[in-house]
């Protein structure tokens, strides 16, 4: 799926998510990576939803967030409870949804200006 709006004024933006990569700018992505209006950060450790950890998301928490998009791969998965109360109880807001969705949402989050950080896994849940 590509995406054609490239207007969101200043901030990286998600250009394409499909065929197992996210294009952020002019650089394709084929693994996990954390998604800032500032920064990439390639090779988050967690490749499939099933291997996502609470530690995964200390990083992502340093960040100091305003919301926290989980992109799950190709299927949307939720986390374990445990996981999704820990960062709510920072008073982050947290969203799970589909990789596709969550590089859409960022993009639509970026242009409003707020303070998002996405965590997206590429690839497919069943990989």
């Amino acid at each position: 799926m590509h995406f054609a709006r490239e207007d969101c004024n200043s901030g990286l933006i998600v250009r394409a998510c499909d065929n197992g990569q996210i294009t952020v700018g002019q650089q394709n992505y084929r693994r996990s990576l954390i998604l800032t209006p500032e920064q990439v950060i390639p090779d988050w450790r967690p490749r499939r939803y099933q291997e996502i950890a609470e530690q995964d998301f200390e990083l992502v928490l340093s960040l100091q967030p305003d919301i926290i998009l989980l992109g799950t791969g190709t299927t949307l998965s939720f986390p374990p409870a445990k996981l999704s109360a820990g960062i709510l109880a920072t008073g982050t807001g947290f969203e799970v949804m589909d990789t596709a969705a969550a590089c859409r949402t960022y993009n639509i989050l970026l242009s409003e200006k707020r303070k998002v950080v996405a965590a997206l896994l590429i690839e497919s849940v069943f990989a």
